[in-house]
């Protein structure tokens, strides 16, 4: 299993680390500042440092055992060996855009409530979430809730509860077709705001750490695809 720094930290750059696999897919390291793919947020890119030489990674993802993280090294790269000492180091900016993105994204769904999520994506600067809505939300509105919680410079942070505290409290699940991944035992919260919050909700995800961090933000649109499901783009600047 590989140690996820990022969760801990989303700010943090670099690590060291020891290399536990190599191979043409990449690399798995004992821990890690790469966030893999998941949950509609695109996966870390970067490089790794060793032995006097850097080689670029591709987009982490999780190995097929779910429980590392997989490393894509650029195609001919020479790989470092198992017990090998790298560094490890994410391209922070792209990140940056994501926690960006990605909070807002809560802060959205904060705007519709009680409304299920049916889709998403995370870009660096650009999201978008589909709701089981039977009527398209007022756009104006949508954006001006936005910016005053935006303008509000909310904090951003993060807990755990264990599964059984989930299913006594359904309801903290907006997503309708992905549920929490269970089997530890407990499950990540991000928490908006203090009490009561803006938004909690399950997630395993990247934030800023506060809501003012995510700076001018605007509907770009919002579309119907199907009958009642609305999807609603956010594009940040």
């Amino acid at each position: 299993m590989t140690e996820l720094l990022f969760r801990d930290d989303a700010y943090l750059r670099s690590c060291e680390a020891e290399v536990v696999a190599a191979g043409p897919g990449g690399i798995v390291l004992d821990r890690t500042v790469f966030y893999p793919r998941a949950g509609g947020q695109p996966g870390d890119t970067g490089r790794i440092t060793f032995a006097g030489q850097t080689i670029a990674i591709g987009e982490a993802v999780k190995a097929p055992d779910g429980a590392a993280v997989l490393h894509p090294l650029a195609e001919g790269a020479a790989l470092p060996h198992a017990g090998a000492t790298v560094t490890a180091e994410i391209d922070f900016p792209r990140r940056l855009g994501h926690m960006r993105t990605h909070t807002a994204m809560h802060l959205l769904c904060s705007l519709i409530p009680g409304a299920g999520v049916t889709g998403g994506a995370i870009g660096e600067l650009k999201g978008r979430l589909d709701f089981d809505l039977p009527a398209a939300p007022d756009k104006a509105a949508i954006e001006a809730g936005l910016l005053r919680l935006v303008a509000a410079d909310l904090p951003v942070g993060s807990e755990w509860i264990d599964e059984a505290a989930l299913d006594a409290n359904p309801g903290l699940v907006r997503t309708l077709s992905v549920q929490p991944p269970r089997g530890s035992g407990r499950i990540r919260l991000v928490r908006i705001g203090t009490e009561p919050p803006v938004d909690l909700q399950p997630c395993g995800g990247t934030h800023v750490r506060s809501t003012g961090e995510i700076g001018a933000v605007r509907v770009a649109k919002i579309e119907s695809k199907g009958r009642a499901n609305r999807r609603i783009t956010l594009v940040l600047e």
